[in-house]
């Protein structure tokens, strides 16, 4: 494979990893939160938690570290490049995918468990009103930066091909 065309493989890696993270964010932002917005407490509560459990697999984790690596891999591939505005879009979108990343080590797996924990020993109403309002600000948040970040590796695919 020539340079070139490993440059190109990890981008559309990068770009697909971080889109398939990017639209599950986005999709808990547009329909699955609005969706559980309408249920009763106790509903959201053991939903969000049975959704919390069910999402650490194999699949999640490959495509959740894949966007990661896949990202950091396109770096030193563009150091030496003949457009070094790839390398640009390139650091872009692993800042971005990094915010992402960030907010949800800090804000929404943290929250996510405490809802584990409120589950069983707080009365459902509180255990929303602990949950709901910030996971669903910062999941939106999170959602714009893996967007984002998808965007520039986009850019940075166009300036690597000669778009």
């Amino acid at each position: 494979m020539t340079a070139v065309g490993l440059r190109i493989a990890v981008l559309v890696a990068a770009t697909v990893c971080t889109g398939l993270i990017a639209g599950l964010l986005a999709a808990f932002a547009y329909a699955v939160m609005p969706g559980l917005a309408r249920t009763d407490d106790r509903t959201f509560v053991t939903a969000m938690a049975r959704i919390n459990e069910s999402i650490i697999n194999a699949w999640f984790a490959v495509i959740f570290g894949g966007a990661l690596l896949f990202t950091i891999g396109g770096i030193p591939l563009h150091l030496r490049a003949e457009n070094p505005a790839a390398l640009f879009w390139n650091t872009a979108a692993l800042v971005l995918y990094l915010v992402a990343l960030v907010i949800t080590g800090v804000v929404n797996v943290p929250l996510n468990n405490g809802l584990a924990g409120d589950e069983q020993t707080v009365d459902p109403a509180t255990a929303r009103r602990r949950f709901e309002t910030r996971w669903v600000r910062w999941n939106i948040a999170r959602a714009v930066a893996a967007t984002a970040a998808v965007g520039c590796l986009g850019g940075a695919l166009v300036q690597t091909t000669g778009g």
